[in-house]
């Protein structure tokens, strides 16, 4: 499914894709995440999230 990993520059309420592919890694669990479904991300850390759960052990992990 997935075949290429893209690399991403996270804006607030956006990204731009820096080199082309279809999924980013969750820098907490380590899933693939598409970019179509990328909803989580931390402008700071540049960090993805795969979901709600993952963004808030990043905060408490802080």
């Amino acid at each position: 499914m997935f075949k290429k990993l893209a690399k991403l520059k996270y804006l607030p309420n956006k990204f731009e894709i820096i080199n082309e592919g279809d999924h980013v890694i969750c820098s907490i669990s380590g899933k693939k995440i598409g970019l179509e479904n990328l909803s989580y991300w931390n402008v700071d850390l540049q960090e993805a999230y795969f979901s709600y759960k993952e963004a808030s052990k990043a905060v408490e992990k802080k």
